[in-house]
């Protein structure tokens, strides 16, 4: 939830990554540093990524431009699809139910339907992708 709360605030305010990370971090009180650490690797790899990630939102959600979409959806939807395609990690199933939970919370009555459609949309290319000549290096390259 923190990783997506920081990614929520970068849309609103671009910062340095880092920067936000710790704002957030203090605000949040006592965090343990496996904890942090692994949220640095989230919100600064999602960052860094951030024009490949959108590039995949919009082709997976065309009928909603970037500019239009709610920012709580946008910003679940970064994170997890870092988590899709970068995070060795994190389990696909696992990263897209973090993400449907999170639309549920802090999301429109629809967020849930429509972060799950985007994400099972771009696991669904992945999976694709993997079974090709080229795996996921394949689909990283789109």
């Amino acid at each position: 939830m923190l990783a997506f709360q920081i990614l929520f605030g970068l849309d609103l305010n671009p910062l340095a990554p880092d920067v936000a990370l710790r704002q957030r971090l203090a605000e949040a009180g006592e965090v343990n540093e496996p904890v942090a650490d692994y949220l640095k690797v989230l919100v600064e790899g999602a960052w860094a990524r951030l024009p490949e990630i959108d590039t995949r939102l919009a082709s997976a959600a065309p009928a909603w431009p970037l500019s239009q979409m709610a920012r709580v959806d946008k910003s679940i939807l970064r994170l997890a699809i870092y988590e899709l395609l970068y995070g060795a990690d994190v389990p696909d199933r696992v990263a897209i139910n973090e993400a449907i939970e999170l639309a549920k919370v802090f999301g429109h009555d629809t967020s849930a339907r429509f972060v799950n459609g985007v994400l099972g949309t771009i696991q669904a290319e992945k999976e694709a992708a993997a079974t090709t000549t080229g795996g996921s290096e394949e689909l990283l390259k789109r």
